[in-house]
């Protein structure tokens, strides 16, 4: 009974401090959008401070992925939270776009300190809860980032202004480095494990070495760039294009988040039974669906049904990525593969905001959702093709080794 106990205890506070910390992220990516457009901000500085949230992320993710299992996440969590909830409380008060990206940047530094150790912490324990329950953990880290935060920021600016929101982003922050020991301490780090430039490379090693691992990573990439670039322009595009309102086109991204949050909590039993082949093909038509509904429709409910079938489909990716990675994580080391996922994700929603903001100020932003469209029938055919000439096991759930990689 006292080990029952312990162990909802433990997912008790997973889920709340999964929750505060996407519920913080969620609040300052919606606020710093809305705070780049009140200081009028031209479309390519705000691909520059789209960007900039990445930049960090995409240098450190590797490092701390060998670091949680040198130290431990709770020390690096906690850092990483203080640090950037103090960034975040100097942030309403700059002046110009320029500092708004540069904050940005210091910001992104300090993430991969969170996520990559929760990220640890969720793999590690995946193997108790089982491949059903792949999209829990990360569920409940998107209900705050997608669900509350956006709709959180919108009201908050409209009643204290950026200088409250943002003091609430930094006070979050902090509450989560203060509920982060009930949580961390349950992690058990790998032997061994010590930071260095050798360290750091053979992860990029390994990323060439292990086809599996480079082809899931390669799926992560393309898309979080697709996410990241609509999590941020869509409220951009809603607003001038469309003429909705701050809190309608904070919608847009709930909208997009719920979809998303219930692939993740209730589409893991349906992956089992359908197997990882089909649950990629369903996932792959949906999202270049969904990207073509929002680059291509010129009137409001497209961007409605676009951004439901794009959390749909994004939420079904995410599931059947969260078991791939976390069974190369048992073979390849927890921390290893956390800081790899940590790198891949980031890069993808870097290319996604420098390249769609760049092609945004070429085309439209709107017409940049229609670029990406492709890339998504693409996987969809080369997997289709990889398993015309894999053996039938090859297809099917736990093991995809021949299907997606070359």
């Amino acid at each position: 009974m006292h080990a029952f106990l312990e162990r909802h205890r433990f997912l008790l506070a997973f889920v709340l401090l999964s929750s505060l910390a996407g519920l913080s992220v969620g609040v300052a990516k919606v606020a710093t959008s809305l705070y780049a457009l009140h200081l009028a901000a031209s479309d390519f500085e705000l691909s520059l401070i789209a960007g900039a949230q990445s930049i960090g992320i995409l240098v450190m993710g590797m490092p701390i992925g060998v670091l949680v299992d040198q130290l431990g996440p709770l020390r690096l969590f906690a850092f990483g939270s203080v640090s950037a909830g103090l960034l975040y409380l100097v942030t309403p008060w700059l002046p110009v776009p320029l500092l708004l990206a540069l904050t940005a940047v210091l910001v992104s530094f300090c993430m991969p300190c969170r996520f990559v150790s929760l990220n640890a912490v969720f793999m590690q324990q995946l193997d108790k809860v089982g491949v059903a329950k792949a999209g829990w953990f990360r569920g409940t880290h998107m209900i705050g980032f997608f669900l509350l935060g956006p709709a959180l920021a919108a009201s908050l600016i409209g009643a204290v202004d950026y200088v409250g929101t943002y003091t609430l982003v930094g006070l979050l922050f902090f509450a989560t480095a203060a509920l982060a020991p009930q949580v961390m301490r349950h992690y058990t780090p790998a032997a061994g494990a010590v930071l260095s430039v050798a360290a750091v490379l053979d992860q990029f090693t390994l990323l060439r070495r292990d086809r599996e691992l480079a082809g899931i990573s390669l799926i992560e990439f393309a898309s979080q760039a697709a996410n990241q670039y609509y999590g941020f322009f869509i409220v951009v595009i809603a607003l001038r294009q469309f003429g909705f309102s701050a809190g309608a086109a904070a919608s847009l991204v709930t909208l997009q988040g719920s979809l998303f949050v219930f692939a993740l909590f209730t589409l893991g039993a349906l992956l089992q039974r359908t197997g990882e082949y089909r649950f990629y093909q369903a996932s792959f038509a949906l999202i270049a669906a969904a990207l073509a509904m929002l680059g291509l429709g010129h009137t409001a409910v497209w961007l409605w049904l676009g951004a439901a079938v794009l959390g749909l489909g994004l939420g079904m990716l995410q599931t059947v990525n969260i078991s791939r990675f976390a069974r190369a994580s048992a073979r390849l080391g927890r921390g290893r593969v956390a800081g790899i996922n940590a790198f891949a994700g980031p890069a993808g929603g870097l290319a996604g905001c420098v390249l769609g903001g760049w092609s945004g100020q070429v085309f439209g932003l709107q017409s940049a959702f229609v670029l990406l469209s492709p890339v998504f029938l693409l996987f969809g055919c080369r997997m289709w093709r990889q398993a015309r000439r894999a053996p039938a096991p090859a297809v099917s759930l736990p093991d995809l080794q021949g299907v997606h990689d070359e």
